[in-house]
């Protein structure tokens, strides 16, 4: 592994991972209860909803990771449109970059990783099935070109879109993905978020994923020190089991239960 491909995930663990966070903030705005029974609450079934995700992967790798790949296009489609719209076909053109794009453009660099994370039989499945979608994304992405023709406010997303593609071409698959995952996805995730808080609540928030994020940081690290592994293969298995694990809560919280408070408060 390169020192950038090591600087790369140090990004992802150090950038990427604080976004999650902010996940009370989002919480407390939707409408969860306040107290400290609700506060136990809200984080047991967090824990519970992250640790399955893991088990999954743990017992079923390659379900565990195809899981994880799914989830991912969902949430981060919808994430990179979430300031302009929620349309099907920008957010399956989006949703694909990291899935489909980047194992497809950069398939010998990307089975290895596969291997590592759910060893190379059930890594050449996956990364036969990958191939299978590339053709259906690439044509939603020409049909993305013409949508955004016609619907201005997509252009920019679209542009952005174009910009990741390209990095993923010439880029290293953990290299391209920590720009995205650090720089584009987390970092607008916290502006949105952040620039719709008020100010006693972005000071309780801001203590808040500054403890959720040094406490990822020493689990992960002792989850770390005690895999019996070698490091490098420990480390890439540790950031997306980990990414999996939280992704799965952050998920369901950000893309289900605040769009159906916020459809509800439309409708009200």
């Amino acid at each position: 592994m390169t020192s950038w491909e090591l600087l790369s995930i140090g990004a992802i663990l150090l950038l990427g991972v604080p976004h999650g966070g902010l996940d009370g903030a989002v919480a407390r705005r939707i409408g969860w209860p306040s107290g400290l029974m609700s506060w136990l609450g809200f984080h047991l079934a967090y824990v519970i909803l992250a640790a399955l995700a893991a088990g999954l992967w743990w017992l079923f790798p390659l379900a565990g990771l195809g899981a994880f790949l799914l989830i991912s296009a969902l949430h981060f489609g919808r994430s990179d449109i979430a300031s302009v719209g929620t349309d099907s076909l920008p957010w399956i053109a989006h949703g694909g970059l990291v899935p489909i794009a980047i194992p497809n453009l950069q398939p010998t660099l990307v089975e290895p990783i596969f291997i590592i994370l759910v060893g190379a039989e059930n890594a050449n499945l996956l990364l036969n099935g990958l191939i299978s979608l590339f053709l259906p994304w690439l044509l939603i992405l020409i049909g993305y070109c013409f949508y955004a023709y016609k619907h201005s406010q997509y252009r920019r997303s679209l542009v952005s879109l174009f910009g990741f593609v390209v990095l993923v071409i010439i880029l290293p698959p953990l290299v391209s993905f920590a720009l995205y995952f650090c720089f584009w996805h987390s970092r607008g995730h916290m502006l949105r978020l952040w620039q719709s808080l008020g100010l006693t609540e972005r000071r309780r928030s801001g203590l808040e994923a500054a403890v959720y994020t040094v406490m990822s940081w020493l689990t992960a690290g002792l989850i770390f020190y005690y895999v019996q592994t070698p490091s490098t293969a420990a480390l890439v298995k540790l950031t997306f089991i980990g990414l999996a694990a939280l992704t799965l809560p952050h998920m369901l919280l950000v893309d289900y239960a605040a769009r159906k408070h916020h459809l509800r408060e439309e409708l009200s």
